[in-house]
């Protein structure tokens, strides 16, 4: 029997995987290089807290047993340190986790979604899964137009998303302009605000979203360990929300979905926000090396309130990143991500960024000048 004989259910037809950034050793294998840098997954170049490894080993000792299930000792440090009930929060194998409970305990195929484009991917993977229509509104000047996202809302509407930061751009929406649109939003209409890169944020008028939930019951935050704590192996995200929303939804998610490691690491790079500090600060004092060397060649950017930087350098971005991937470095190529001359890189050490960006000055003299 033929694979497709067993009759997967339609909306998966034509559907592919996530595709990450190329892995390091498959790009040292595949050109011969004997070192690669990898900016191309907004990972934390400076790793996660010193006091994460003693967390880790600690866990070793139970590895043949279930973790908790309900998170409890993570639940407890979360919910202190954002300020809400541990019924308030729901915790997955990273934040695309509560995304795909979302879109199984709330869409069928007469609903729709409203999302930007471009913007983070698996909004509309597992809304298309569920069979639902996905109503994409392109970003304005790179930033989500809430207006027009306001707009596309009907009656057969479960949610709307709002990648802030936005990925792939780096670009926000501001307290006002948040808060006028959730004042429209139908009560019946869930709006989800991905805050996957708070940690980065230095707007002073980013929205303070959590202190919202209590007018909102219609409101969830996601956010993650996978960024600006350094857990990205580990797949730690979480939901904040109304108590009864969590209830609900709970039932969505898989048995034992975070696993004991996770959690345990969780707890302890949670505790380190000294660390934190340290990275985001870093962060934004590398970014400035990148918008410097935009401003000097005259190339578009986003202005980012992330851990990387999307570029309009003028030229294919499959071309780019092919220049870049020769000479070791992965990045993302701005052809997926919606931006066909573009090219999206993570921000990584002073001296990694120090050397990617001289390789780009070096593209850039052969195309002005070339041999």
């Amino acid at each position: 029997m033929e694979a497709m004989d067993m009759k997967i259910k339609q909306s998966m037809v034509g559907l592919v995987p996530y595709q990450p950034g190329k892995p390091i050793e498959e790009v040292k294998r595949e050109l011969g290089l004997k070192e690669v840098i990898k900016l191309a997954s907004n990972e934390n170049p400076y790793g996660a807290s010193p006091d994460v490894k003693e967390a880790i080993m600690e866990a070793y000792q139970d590895i043949a047993v279930y973790p908790d299930g309900y998170a409890r000792e993570l639940r407890e440090a979360v919910a202190s340190h954002v300020n809400v009930l541990p019924e308030q929060l729901i915790f997955g194998n990273g934040s695309d986790d509560v995304i795909l409970i979302l879109c199984r305990s709330f869409l069928t195929p007469a609903d729709n979604i409203v999302t930007a484009n471009p913007t983070f991917s698996q909004y509309r993977h597992n809304a298309v899964i569920e069979g639902a229509e996905v109503k994409e509104i392109p970003l304005k000047e790179g930033v989500h137009d809430l207006d027009a996202m306001l707009d596309a809302i009907d009656e057969q509407t479960k949610m709307v998303f709002v990648c802030n930061p936005n990925n792939p751009t780096g670009t926000y929406n501001s307290s006002r302009e948040f808060m006028n649109f959730i004042k429209q939003v139908p009560e019946d209409v869930l709006v989800i605000s991905d805050e996957a890169y708070i940690e980065y944020v230095t707007a002073e008028d980013y929205p303070e979203t959590i202190p919202l939930i209590k007018d909102y019951p219609n409101l969830m935050i996601l956010r993650t360990f996978s960024k600006a704590y350094g857990l990205a192996a580990l797949r730690v995200g979480f939901g904040i929300a109304n108590e009864e929303l969590i209830r609900v939804i709970d039932p969505g998610r898989e048995p034992f979905n975070t696993n004991t490691m996770g959690q345990k690491a969780a707890v302890a790079a949670l505790k380190d926000q000294d660390f934190i500090q340290s990275c985001t600060k870093q962060n934004h004092q590398e970014m400035k090396k990148y918008e410097e060397f935009c401003r000097e060649s005259g190339f578009h950017y986003f202005p980012s309130q992330t851990n990387f930087i999307l570029m309009d350098l003028k030229k294919p971005g499959s071309e780019i990143f092919d220049y870049l991937l020769r000479r070791g470095f992965i990045t993302r190529n701005g052809e997926a991500l919606g931006f066909p001359t573009g090219i999206r890189i993570t921000l990584g050490s002073p001296e990694q960024n120090d050397l990617i960006i001289s390789e780009l000055k070096k593209w850039l003299t052969a195309e002005v000048h070339p041999t």
